[in-house]
This record gives C-alpha cells, sequence and structure tokens, in this order.
C-alpha cells in the first residue's frame, strides 16, 4: 500500500517523542504533530470539505505547512500548493482551473485577496495560516486545531494526492496530476539517494510549493528525521539555522551554494554538522564547486534532475561524481543515473531507442510518472504513450546509462533554478497595444545562469520604452517571469521555412562566447 499518510503514522510508531518540526522557536514531537494534523483534518471535514476536494496553500514555508501537506490527505482530499512568486492572475486561474473549495494563505500573501475576491467561485473557505492577525472573520489555522480528530480516511495507491501546476508553453499552467504511489515511490527514491534516517535534520530552504522540496518533505517524515525551516531563502537566515538546529541535510540550487558561499559573513557560522547537499535545477558551475568544496569540506553533493511530472525525481549523481579532479571528474556535466524505481532511454522522432552516445529525447517510465494533466487530455496524450514520459528534454546516455542533457525541446528559460516558459511570456507581451512582435529567449547571467531577454519589433510609428514592457509584465505574471531585459529591433523577426521564429539566431550573438550547458 503506498498512502502518504502512512509515513507520518510510521514516524509517530518509531519515534512518538522525536522532535518532527523546528520553526520559529517552537518544536513539536512526531506524537502532537500527528495530532494536530488529525484535528485540522477533523476542523476541515466539519466545514464541509470532502475526500477528493482540491485544498490550495498560498504561503511561505512553515511547520503548518508541514502539517497540512498531511492533515489534506489524512481527509482524503487533494493539495494544491501555489507557486508564491506568482501573480494573482496566475492564482486565480488555478483556484478556478483545479476547483479548489479552500485556500490557506498567509501574511505574505494576504496581498492577493483583494484581486481574487468575487473570481473564484467555488472557493468556500479562506483560512489564515499564521500568527499575525489576520481578516476579521477569518478562521485561523491554530483554531481549527481544537476540532475533533477524525481517524484517517485511507486514501492510497491511484487516489489523487495533489495537482501540481506547471508552467505551459502554450501560455497556460497545467495541473499535473499525482498520486499517493507516485509520491510515496518518489519519497522512497529520496530516502535511498540522500540516505535520510531518523538522525537527519532536513531544512527547508526552498520553497515548499516546489516538489523539488516535496521530495524531501514526505522522505524524511517516512525516516523518522526532523524538518526545520526558514520562510524563504535569506543567505544569513539559512546559516543562522543551520548551525542552530544543528542540520544534516539541505537542498540548493547552484545559484543558492554560490550565495552562501561568497557571503562575507559565512565563516562566522558552525555548520560543520551540514553533511549532504543535494542540487539541481541547473548546473554547477566550476567556479561555484571548487569554492563550496573549500569552504565545505565535509559535505557531500548531489546533482538530482527531474521535473513535475515525475514528482520530481528521474536521474541523482552520486557524490564521488561531484569532484573536479581523478578519474570521476567527466561525469560532473551529467545530471547521473536513473533512481531506483525509475527506467529512462533516449528516443529518436519517431520514439525508437536510439544507441548510446546519440543525442534525443528522454523518456521516462516508473510508478513516479503522473496520471496525466489535470482537466486536458489532448496535451496528456501528447506526452504519454505505451507507458512512458517524453519529457520534451534532449539529452543523450553513455554506456554506463549517465544521462547527460543537451538542449531543450521545450523551449524554457532557467533563471535561478526557475523554470520559465517563452511562450508564457511571449504571450504577456504580445497583448501590449503597440507590439508587433516578440521573441523571448535566455541569455547568459553571471548570477542567475540565464535571464529572461525579450526582443520586441513595435508597431509602425509606436515608441517603446524598457519600463513600460516590464511593468505591463508585472501585471499579468510572476516577478520572476519578466524580462530583465529586452532589446528593439526595427526588421521583422528572422523566421524559418515553416514560418517559426528563428531562436537560435537570435540567441547567437549573446552565447557566442558561452557553453551553455542545460542540465
Amino acid at each position: 500500500m503506498f498512502a502518504l499518510t502512512q509515513g507520518l503514522r510510521r514516524a509517530v510508531q518509531t519515534r512518538p517523542d522525536g522532535i518532527a518540526t523546528s520553526f520559529a522557536g517552537r518544536r513539536r514531537t512526531w506524537r502532537e504533530s500527528a495530532d494536530r494534523v488529525s484535528r485540522v483534518a477533523g476542523a476541515l471535514s466539519a466545514l464541509g470539505v470532502r475526500s477528493g476536494d482540491r485544498v490550495a496553500i498560498l504561503a511561505l514555508n512553515s511547520d503548518r505547512y508541514l502539517e497540512l501537506m498531511y492533515a489534506i490527505p489524512w481527509l482524503g482530499a487533494a493539495m494544491v500548493p501555489i507557486n508564491t512568486r506568482l501573480a494573482a492572475p496566475e492564482i486565480e486561474y488555478i483556484l478556478n482551473d483545479s476547483g479548489a473549495v479552500a485556500l490557506f494563505i498567509d501574511t505574505g500573501m494576504a496581498h492577493h485577496l483583494s484581486a481574487l475576491d468575487g473570481k473564484t467561485p467555488t472557493l468556500r473557505e479562506v483560512m489564515w495560516l499564521d500568527d499575525l492577525p489576520g481578516p476579521e472573520g477569518m478562521l485561523r489555522y491554530e483554531d481549527l486545531t481544537n476540532y475533533e480528530a477524525i481517524n484517517d480516511a485511507g486514501a492510497r495507491n491511484d487516489d489523487l494526492a495533489g495537482l501540481f501546476y506547471t508552467g505551459g508553453t502554450t501560455g497556460r499552467s497545467k495541473g499535473v496530476v499525482l498520486t499517493h504511489t507516485n509520491l510515496v515511490v518518489n519519497a522512497l527514491n529520496g530516502v535511498a539517494g540522500m540516505g535520510f534516517t531518523a538522525d537527519t535534520t532536513y531544512l527547508h530552504s526552498g520553497a515548499m510549493f516546489h516538489l523539488a522540496d516535496g521530495a524531501s518533505t514526505f522522505g524524511v517524515t517516512m525516516s523518522g528525521g526532523r524538518h526545520a525551516f526558514v520562510p524563504r531563502f535569506e543567505p544569513i537566515e539559512v546559516l543562522q539555522t543551520i548551525q542552530m538546529e544543528k542540520v544534516t541535510h539541505a537542498q540548493f540550487v547552484p545559484t543558492m551554494i554560490n550565495m552562501l558561499v561568497n557571503h562575507r559573513q559565512f565563516s562566522e557560522f558552525d555548520i560543520r554538522t551540514l553533511s549532504f547537499i543535494l542540487y539541481g535545477a541547473s548546473p554547477m558551475p566550476e567556479g561555484v564547486l571548487r569554492k563550496a568544496i573549500e569552504m565545505m569540506p565535509q559535505v557531500r553533493m548531489m546533482h538530482g534532475y527531474g521535473m513535475t511530472e515525475a514528482s520530481p525525481i528521474v536521474t541523482l549523481l552520486d557524490p564521488r561524481y561531484t569532484v573536479l579532479d581523478g578519474p570521476f571528474a567527466g561525469r560532473l556535466k551529467s545530471c547521473g543515473q536513473a533512481v531506483l524505481a525509475c527506467e529512462v532511454k533516449v528516443v529518436d522522432a519517431e520514439r525508437k531507442e536510439v544507441p548510446a552516445g546519440t543525442a534525443g529525447e528522454l523518456a521516462i517510465r516508473g510508478a513516479n510518472i503522473m496520471k496525466g494533466y489535470w482537466n486536458k487530455p489532448a496535451e496528456t496524450a501528447a506526452v504519454l504513450a505505451d507507458g512512458w514520459y517524453y519529457s520534451g528534454d534532449g539529452a543523450y546516455m553513455d554506456e554506463e546509462g549517465f544521462v547527460f542533457i543537451v538542449d531543450r525541446l521545450k523551449d524554457m528559460i532557467i533563471s535561478g533554478g526557475e523554470n520559465v516558459y517563452s511562450a508564457e511570456v511571449e504571450n504577456a507581451i504580445s497583448l501590449m497595444p503597440g507590439v508587433a512582435e516578440v521573441a523571448v529567449i535566455g541569455i547568459p547571467d553571471e548570477r542567475w545562469g540565464e535571464r529572461v531577454h525579450a526582443i520586441v519589433v513595435a508597431k509602425p510609428g509606436v515608441t517603446l520604452a524598457v519600463e513600460e514592457i516590464m511593468e505591463h509584465c508585472r501585471e499579468l505574471i510572476a516577478g520572476y517571469k519578466c524580462p530583465r531585459s529586452v532589446d528593439f529591433r526595427d526588421n521583422p523577426l528572422p523566421l524559418s521555412g515553416a514560418g517559426k521564429v528563428l531562436k537560435r539566431e537570435l540567441r547567437e550573438p549573446y552565447w557566442r562566447d558561452f557553453t551553455k550547458a542545460v542540465n
């Protein structure tokens, strides 16, 4: 049986008085946490939330966020974690597309409430997640913990566990349908790969709405380890928390690692307990790795590759290969080998497997693969066939099964670990009345790896300003998706014979002196 709540029940059974969560000066045991989970589930039931209903979370990291990730499935409902960096129209779309009946929100996200008012017809309850006073009349999370506890509803296996929204190449987010089996199998891969035990203290510094963190969330719980939290990534707060909570495991994107090891106060903190870092979303620059090894010699680093559709782990690169010298140094550009309960292959345009060393599209099969996209049968059929998920990522595999990502078949930019789909940004800019043509590409950025760059052709007689375009985008899409730079072009955008914009040609001047790695 695969059930998210089984991991929580195991933690209570094996470590009832072990510390489960540490946040904002408060600590709770696994016994206490499970009791709160069952009471919050009871409160949701009393408020009319039923098995199969969707419950959304729009909040920064906290111990209560973790409790909700178990209280919702305890009731048999499905969680909908929402990216905190989205703009109000994007949040509105997710709430309506998922049909969410309840929403948990905190102070940091409360500014969206007025923009959402009256625009989410399925939403019956909005509840306040943090300690600060909320809007008048809104139920507070701590009030929910006073309700009568209910028994675990027993959701398991192919039952819906959550909808996790990912960016879409057509400009609309897609709700990835993940089951209990998907998430539990992925958690087991995380336990095996990252070595979680009852002695683990894991730091949630990456956003909890993101499944990259979710893999560790469920894995650490079933291991009976401890969860420590910071609301969001801030170098000093992260270093303080590692020192104070004696953190052993953490997950960062390379940009975060760079910010930590180059922080002027880094050496002031004792972080010798930190023994394992999982990194992903972008390659590890050699300079960052050298600095990290120098500053944190006790830390083993592992590269992970995945996507929401795979719950998300697909491959892991064992720490022995995260080196710059010696016989294993050449593996660093790889994103590793398939995890234990996952199978990968590389295929050609006809979806036939190609020989080792030949580039093609990466296909993935396993119990971690999604059931499909929520209410999007055509998009689902386009990527799921014969038990395989066709990722849209270009790759090759060597004779030992190491996967090397070489290109993005999906037109996607990875900036600071965040995925930005060009089409979504292009759609936003194209809504400006004075825009005739627009292309959005990723260009090199020392801090973020890539940054979002727009190339705009104005309509005849129209003059556009950079700030005008940026302000327009900020009203429609998340800030991290907005272009950080804009070029204006008098001539039409270059087109292929099929009428497609030749983005390779547009990228070439910016990447001429760079080796573009995309894993």
